[in-house]
């Protein structure tokens, strides 16, 4: 369809070009290719070099009002230096110190956080007290208010997730400051949302209506764990237990619709049994992992990375990958499935259905 050169020709994209205009037979190939395309690149960053990096910002950096948090962003190398590790997902490493309060604020975009090691801190969510411990899942879902206060003399880091690409896009964000400080400096055990609504099987009377998001604010590692560990014995029983093949996986819910905790992210745990290798996958949308516990390795796109403890890697959208277990190996993953799913863009292939 390409038409031949002429003086005529160049003066009509001219005036394309003055009048904001882009022809659509010299993009397709760009607009609408076979399967995506990914900017992002698969990428794994290393534990080992990212806690260092936040140790050290923790010495020249302080935390309060303008930056806000002490959080450095993972910047995909394909994105072209935008902190984001996808185009739809954030995620970054933050870290306090001894005694540190990060103030409140909130903001349209979901967040979640991952602790790898560590305690100490606890995180203010609309005035609840939040322990966070290593193992834990926590949420704050958009426009909850938040704060983070560290009660030891040890620093803490973390990861945090959120939807701040996706929201960039497409224009939805909002920002307030809330309390200098945070609203509560109770150190309680477990928050008075897990009080309410961490009960097996169970659902207040008080709490019929559903949420958008999960009204639990942390999914706590003995729960994550005793659910692995007990799909993992199912199938040495020979029960259906099991994603695959000595590979045990959970889902975090919401409670009041069973669906994911929160509307633009979804979020797993997965265990792989000593010398397991996992089936090659393609999936739309972007996957984040991070390396909880284990050594092992993830292949993408043909080239074998070892991971380790703390390691993260995101899978970009339609690169195929697969992951292998030297040791006992359990990941942490999050993903923009939800948006996925809502917009009917999503697919899966599984190349090798055998593994």
């Amino acid at each position: 369809m390409m038409p031949e050169d002429s003086a005529e020709l160049r003066a009509l994209y001219a005036a394309f070009k003055k009048n904001h205009l882009n022809p659509l037979w010299t993009q397709i190939g760009d607009l609408m290719p076979a399967h995506p395309k990914p900017r992002a690149k698969a990428h794994v960053w290393k534990w080992s070099e990212l806690y260092p990096l936040a140790q050290r910002s923790g010495e020249l950096v302080p935390v309060g009002r303008g930056g806000e948090r002490r959080a450095i962003g993972l910047a995909n190398p394909g994105l072209g230096g935008e902190a984001y590790v996808s185009p739809t997902l954030w995620c970054a490493i933050q870290y306090l110190g001894p005694k540190e309060t990060a103030p409140e604020h909130r903001h349209s975009q979901n967040a979640f956080r991952f602790v790898v090691e560590g305690e100490g801190v606890w995180t203010v969510v609309n005035g609840d007290p939040v322990r966070m411990s290593r193992g834990d899942f926590l949420l704050t879902p958009g426009w909850n208010f938040h704060g983070h206060h560290n009660e030891t003399d040890q620093p803490m880091a973390w990861i945090d997730g959120l939807d701040i690409p996706f929201s960039y896009q497409n224009d939805v964000g909002f920002f307030e400051f809330g309390s200098d400080r945070v609203t509560d400096y109770a150190t309680p055990d477990y928050s008075r949302g897990e009080r309410l609504w961490c009960h097996p099987g169970l659902r207040p009377l008080s709490g019929l209506g559903n949420t958008v998001s999960s009204p639990i604010g942390a999914y706590r590692w003995e729960y994550t764990d005793r659910a692995l560990t007990e799909q993992l014995l199912l199938e040495e029983e020979g029960q259906p237990a099991t994603f695959g093949q000595g590979h045990a996986g959970v889902r975090y819910i919401n409670p009041t619709t069973g669906g994911d905790v929160m509307p633009t992210i979804r979020a797993e745990f997965h265990r792989l049994r000593e010398g397991v290798e996992t089936a090659t996958r393609r999936e739309v949308g972007s996957t984040v992992f991070q390396v909880f516990e284990g050594r092992g390795a993830v292949v993408m796109n043909g080239e074998r990375k070892t991971l380790e403890k703390g390691d993260i890697f995101v899978i970009p959208s339609w690169v195929a990958w697969s992951l292998e277990a030297e040791t006992q190996f359990d990941l942490f993953r999050f993903s923009d499935a939800p948006i996925m799913e809502r917009l009917h863009f999503n697919r899966t292939l599984v190349e090798d259905a055998d593994a």
